[in-house]
């Protein structure tokens, strides 16, 4: 029987929700959210309640809520593990943690290494040290911008650019703005470069060599490391469908589990020679031309689609419950998961009859067909035990929005979509 214990996440969107369901799958609770605002994937549930708190994702509204929550768990005897799931809340939860750590379990690393691999700069120069493959990368700074000497580059068009800090990129606005651009020629950098330096956007920018491929060319991975700094558990996937919409270009909608002995080796050197802590979630991108698997970002918690893991078998919440609660994992053998082809469920985020018709044709896209006609599939949002009629509605009404989305996006991306761009 396991012990008590009680978890609270932070947020209180799709990936909250997918936690808020591997522990009630698991445990059959319910499970408290504290977030900023109440945002669809967790509205009208029966297994999240969700605490609302205006300035909650930033501080110093952060700090002043869970001053609050330490004086209600403060003589607490069983365990209360705090998970963050969005980068904010990660970053919060490990710039706080020695005093959060006073009542709460803060499953998080030190803020030094988080502000390094936060930083995209940051995370190539650590791949570079550890030997992690990671796309050509030129680095230009706004310095470099008003002095005009940053036309030169070191690979050939097209390239990828996209800011260095997501946070400060949140208030630059201007037409044409998108999460990452693909850039063709020296003319388009320049107005691009030009556009985000005069609209407010102040720190460096990221160019890369562009990677050729559709979204099948992508993957996933999110991997689980104990207290004891040792990698417990690794899931890939294989993404097959991205959102296309400017804003959200880079979220998977659909992921097929994938197995891959030297990745797994790969992120579990590199994982453990920094003494991580905690979930991560790496974004990766196969690379034909030298065969070489390349590492865009490291997310410092389970990525917004990880319910694939759960639902291919590798409960997400169990891996904190195992490892802080029960104190269980130090004795386990790392867990390489989706080994079995015949065990694979496919994670869905849109309609079937989407992911039928928009797909890049191939291989795994087949695999995929064969996983849905056999009833092999699954959501994050669409879950037996949540049921009501204002959820289902809601839900329904999400999943049906993507239609119009595809319809407008594919068609204007025609040519360009399928040529997937870093993220």
């Amino acid at each position: 029987m396991t012990k008590k214990f009680t978890p609270i996440l932070l947020g209180s969107d799709i990936n909250v929700y997918g936690m808020a369901r591997s522990f009630n799958e698991e445990y059959g609770i319910k499970v408290k959210a504290l977030a900023d605002i109440q945002l669809a994937a967790t509205r009208y549930s029966k297994i999240v309640d969700v605490h609302l708190h205006k300035g909650f994702s930033a501080d110093p509204t952060f700090m002043e809520v869970m001053h609050k929550e330490m004086e209600i768990y403060k003589d607490h005897e069983e365990p209360v593990i705090l998970i963050a799931c969005g980068d904010g809340y990660a970053e919060l939860l490990s710039k706080h943690r020695d005093e959060l750590s006073k009542v709460f379990v803060v499953p998080y690393i030190d803020y030094d290494l988080l502000e390094v691999l936060i930083s995209k700069e940051g995370f190539y120069k650590t791949a570079e040290k550890y030997g992690l493959p990671y796309p050509k990368t030129k680095i230009i700074t706004m310095d470099d911008y008003k002095a005009e000497n940053y036309l030169t580059i070191p690979f050939n068009y097209p390239v990828e650019l996209k800011p260095e800090d997501p946070v400060s990129w949140l208030n630059c606005q201007f037409e044409g703005r998108k999460k990452t651009f693909t850039i063709h020629d020296e003319a388009e950098l320049a107005d691009i470069v030009g556009k985000i330096y005069t609209h407010g956007y102040k720190e460096d920018l990221i160019l890369q060599d562009f990677i050729p491929g559709d979204d099948s060319n992508m993957r996933t991975l999110n991997a689980y490391v104990d207290k004891n700094h040792q990698v417990k558990m690794m899931c890939l996937g294989h993404p097959l469908l991205e959102d296309p919409t400017p804003q959200s270009i880079g979220n998977y909608m659909t992921i097929l589990p994938a197995y891959d002995e030297k990745l797994y080796e790969q992120v579990q050197g590199f994982l453990e020679k920094l003494n991580y802590t905690g979930m991560a979630n790496f974004d990766i991108k196969y690379d034909k031309r030298d065969g070489q698997y390349k590492f865009f970002e490291i997310n410092l918690r389970q990525g917004r689609s990880s319910f694939y893991v759960t639902l291919n078998g590798y409960n997400l919440a169990k891996w904190y419950v195992d490892d802080y609660v029960e104190d269980s994992l130090k004795d386990k053998d790392t867990v390489y998961g989706n080994k079995l082809k015949s065990s694979y469920k496919l994670w869905l985020g849109v309609p079937v009859k989407i992911f039928k018709e928009y797909a890049f044709d191939n291989e795994a896209k087949q695999t995929a067909l064969e996983l849905i006609h056999e009833g092999r599939y699954g959501t994050t949002v669409f879950y037996d035990k949540d049921r009501n009629f204002k959820r289902w509605l809601l839900m329904k009404y999400m999943f049906h929005n993507y239609f119009g989305r595809y319809k407008q996006y594919y068609q204007v991306n025609k040519g360009q979509y399928f040529e997937k761009e870093n993220n």
